[in-house]
């Protein structure tokens, strides 16, 4: 039998407590540990979770990301399946535990440039998050589409393939090959990168409704999604930006101190700028 260490008393211990925008909900059987209360305890980073985020391979694919959330937020047992909803708020509660709930940035005025810097309260940041109602279904005639929000897994594989290429689109014009190879190139990134933005499409959607069947094979949703009318594509489309929207961090109202204009400037959790500010 281990014996029990007399320092645990001086192990970390929750520095908040966060509400998850989706209230437990979309996560699959054992990924999340509910509390009767519903609030998740948050624990600060460790030495070695400060190591992780800094490892540019580690945060590429992702793998940084799940090792801080899992270690930070042990009631959640697998961060790949985190609904999208709820990762901003998962990360800035790591981030108020960690460091504080004080956050400073730079920012720039769009019409004089003059740069200041700013200090942002993250407890009003988590209390202006939404939560979008996935529980809304739209219909197009006879087809009835119902939703579900995408996982940090889909979120991360699409965000990379689509980073690649890019990547590949940005260098094809300066090299070498020959004009018709580099014009064939960049033809098949960008079938690519719509193929991506297709599967993203369908990772939102959980079922189609018809008058005869219920639809949720992810292959068949896909087919539909190459081969509908333009409308139908637009109508799911535009659903699914307003609900990725209605999730996002709300831009902060600014006045420049220099030419008193006023402007917003927007909130993004990129993991390395986030938590560096903090260093």
């Amino acid at each position: 039998m281990t014996p029990n260490n007399p320092l645990k008393q001086y192990f970390r211990q929750p520095s908040i407590y966060i509400r998850l925008p989706s209230n437990g909900e979309h996560y699959p059987p054992g990924t999340l540990d509910m509390p009767p209360n519903r609030e998740i305890p948050v624990l600060p980073m460790t030495a070695v979770d400060e190591i992780t985020y800094r490892t540019p391979d580690a945060l590429f694919n992702g793998s940084a990301m799940v090792g801080v959330i899992q270690s930070c937020i042990p009631s959640i047992k697998n961060a790949w399946a985190i609904p999208s909803m709820d990762v901003d708020t998962i990360l800035v509660g790591i981030r108020v535990a960690s460091y504080g709930h004080s956050m400073d940035l730079t920012s720039q005025c769009p019409k004089c440039k003059h740069e200041h810097d700013i200090s942002v309260d993250l407890r009003m940041v988590l209390d202006n998050l939404k939560t979008p109602d996935y529980a809304q279904s739209i219909r197009h005639g006879d087809l009835e589409f119902f939703f579900r929000p995408m996982t940090y897994q889909n979120l991360n594989d699409n965000n990379q393939m689509q980073f690649e290429q890019q990547k590949l689109m940005s260098l094809l014009p300066d090299s070498d090959l020959p004009e018709a190879e580099k014009i064939a190139s960049i033809t098949d990134a960008l079938k690519k990168i719509t193929s991506i933005t297709i599967d993203a499409l369908c990772q939102s959607i959980g079922a189609v409704k018809t008058p005869q069947a219920l639809v949720t094979e992810p292959e068949f949703i896909r087919e539909l999604m190459q081969n509908c009318d333009r409308k139908v594509f637009n109508s799911v489309r535009d659903h699914i930006i307003a609900l990725k929207t209605a999730a996002e961090l709300q831009a902060l109202k600014m006045t420049c101190p220099e030419c008193k204009n006023n402007y917003e400037q927007g909130m993004t959790l990129d993991m390395t700028s986030f938590f560096e500010a903090a260093s």
